[in-house]
């Protein structure tokens, strides 16, 4: 039996991460290696996903994001399909829309920035999105596995802007992964940092001999 794009999953249809308490959203969330080519996604729920992006935070309020979306059928989508890498080329198309994204780098074709923080931003668009989709019973699976300058070449974006990745949206097929490995909070907050940056005063001082 499918799940319209409405209802809510079930509890315990995807793995909770160790230790609970994670939101459901965030605990099932998963990038699908298939997606069920029966599984549109339609106008309201398209429209939603980008409005969740929409409302995303981003540094002075700059909204250095943009999307173009093609679904199966329509006459856009095969100009995204056509550039796709042999890889994704295997389960992307069957996605119930394609999403290219793309961020405002710089003020037209001057060369001065935009904003310093577009990626950054962006990513906080494309995340809004994928819990959206979570949201609305899809899923969504983020690659860059497709032919960058061929792709740009095709949609010419503004100046000023550069495409950055793709998102494909739609129900996944088959069954969530059983588990899957993400480094511990711990490993975190240790592993950008020296030593001597994560001591604190005190731990310092008991390891280094006192100077007279």
């Amino acid at each position: 039996m499918r799940r319209d794009q409405g209802e809510p999953r079930l509890p315990g249809s995807r793995p909770e991460p160790s230790g609970g308490g994670l939101h459901p959203l965030l605990a099932g969330r998963h990038s699908p290696a298939r997606f069920d080519p029966a599984g549109a996604v339609d106008d309201r729920a398209l429209a939603l996903l980008l409005e969740a992006a929409r409302w995303a935070p981003s540094a002075g309020n700059s909204q250095p994001w943009g999307f173009f979306a093609a679904r199966p059928g329509e006459p856009d989508h095969e100009r995204l399909v056509r550039h796709l890498a042999p890889s994704s080329a295997r389960w992307a198309p069957d996605a119930g829309v394609l999403l290219v994204t793309a961020t405002r780098r710089h003020v037209d074709d001057s060369g001065l920035l935009y904003s310093e923080f577009s990626d950054h931003d962006l990513g906080q668009a494309v995340a809004h999105l994928t819990l959206q989709a979570e949201a609305l019973g899809l899923a969504s699976h983020q690659f860059r596995a497709f032919d960058l300058d061929g792709l740009t070449k095709e949609l010419e974006p503004e100046p000023g802007w550069e495409i950055v990745s793709m998102i494909a949206v739609g129900r996944a097929a088959g069954a969530p992964p059983e588990h899957r490995d993400r480094r511990s909070v711990a490993d975190l907050l240790a592993a950008p940092w020296s030593r001597a940056a994560r001591e604190t005063p005190r731990e310092a001082s008991r390891e280094t001999p006192s100077r007279r």
